[in-house]
């Protein structure tokens, strides 16, 4: 049996990001393309709403540290919600903060041009995890302090 073309894996954060993510300025609506025409007749933009779920779609630029080449280590991801999704971290340098994503999945795609394709994949996430949970925590922490013990 194949699998559909547009299917979305379920993947937990850890395994997809060992080493986190860095969010890179704020989340944003995303927005449908407006051509000039709709711009001089005044028309109001609207926001993209994904096909399956029915959310709304936001966007967020988002920075892996362990991607070792420079060109594929910023990408956007699409967050699903019917409210804009705030991170629950705090800036770690101005307009970066290190985040963890609620509810990732990943649709594999082609991307590059010509010769140069390779294998890529479309984050979508419902959110951000609360900062309790270790949102970004296990990327700040040091190397030479233990690692807490469960109980």
């Amino acid at each position: 049996m194949a699998i559909i073309r547009g299917h979305r894996f379920e993947i937990d954060f850890d395994q997809a990001f060992p080493q986190g993510l860095v969010l890179v300025g704020e989340v944003s609506p995303d927005n449908e393309y407006q051509t000039r025409e709709d711009k001089a007749a005044g028309r109001p933009t609207r926001q993209r709403v994904d096909e399956i779920t029915g959310k709304r779609q936001w966007k967020g630029t988002v920075t892996d540290p362990s991607e070792k080449n420079a060109k594929r280590a910023s990408f956007e991801v699409t967050f699903l919600a019917d409210v804009q999704p705030v991170p629950t971290t705090a800036e770690a340098l101005p307009g970066m903060r290190p985040v963890e994503l609620d509810g990732l999945t990943a649709e594999p795609k082609v991307a590059g041009q010509g010769e140069f394709k390779y294998q890529s994949y479309v984050y979508r996430a419902t959110g951000f995890k609360s900062a309790a949970s270790g949102g970004g925590a296990k990327a700040a922490r040091s190397t030479s302090e233990p690692t807490p013990k469960a109980a």
